[in-house]
């Protein structure tokens, strides 16, 4: 088999969360031009000025722009993806940052053969809010010197910089299909509900756990079939649990 040695960029989605200056938009969609990026998801963006947006976007962007998705919800703009990736300049306990951008180029070159990745972005104000970064399946910080916050069209290009650069060098393994993300959050819902009926973890406030949950899973490529299997070890569970309240 020959060794896959670039990412499919195709597969690659830039999403803005709640971008708010237009400018910002077309200054992210010639970015990713610049790197052979072509597909820009919004959600909720405060402006979409078209002509405020194209004044950055110039030749082949504006196309990025034409084409671009726009979203509600952010959840159903990830939905359909394998792969999640969260951008934050904060870290904490809440917040681990996993990856720099290097690292990732080198990760998402092997998923994106066969999966559909999304880059998220945050806010030009303050990011990324925890409830957007839980369904990461990693976290990213682009490290700085004294100065954490950036531009956001000069983060997206570092990272599309980085995964440009790092295709023309790596040789990854070959990754099967993943669980998309509507496949993963059904099965963090049955998990829960599973858990909780166990008395596993607190009713009260089930959320704090299964924080810990997402991340143990979140390190591991989790394919559909995993989900499969770890939804059948719930209902097998739920089955039997209430079999014993019937007795």
């Amino acid at each position: 088999m020959e060794e896959i040695s670039r990412a499919n960029l195709k597969n690659i989605t830039i999403l803005l969360v709640e971008p708010q200056i237009p400018e910002n938009i077309g200054a992210v969609a010639r970015a990713m031009c610049n790197m052979g990026f072509e597909r820009l998801c919004l959600v909720r963006p405060k402006d979409c000025d078209l002509s405020r947006i194209l004044k950055m976007a110039k030749g082949p962007a504006i196309d990025i722009v034409e084409e671009m998705e726009v979203y509600d919800e952010l959840l159903d703009a990830i939905g359909p993806y394998e792969y999640v990736v969260g951008t934050t300049a904060r870290i904490g306990s809440r917040r681990p940052a996993m990856l720099n951008a290097r690292e990732l180029a080198k990760e998402v070159i092997g998923i994106s053969q066969n999966n559909r990745i999304v880059i998220m972005f945050g806010r030009e104000d303050r990011g990324l809010s925890n409830d957007d970064l839980r369904y990461c399946h990693t976290i990213v910080r682009i490290p700085t010197s004294t100065f954490s916050s950036l531009n956001l069209s000069h983060a997206v290009l570092i990272i599309c910089y980085e995964i440009f650069m790092e295709s023309a060098d790596l040789k990854p393994p070959f990754i099967g299909r993943l669980a998309n993300r509507f496949e993963l959050e059904a099965m963090f819902e049955h998990l829960k509900e599973t858990l909780m009926k166990i008395g596993f973890i607190n009713p009260q406030n089930p959320e704090h756990f299964m924080l810990n949950i997402r991340r143990l899973l979140h390190r591991y490529p989790v394919r559909a079939k995993d989900v499969q299997i770890i939804r059948g070890i719930c209902r097998q569970i739920d089955w039997y649990v209430d079999k014993k309240k019937k007795s």
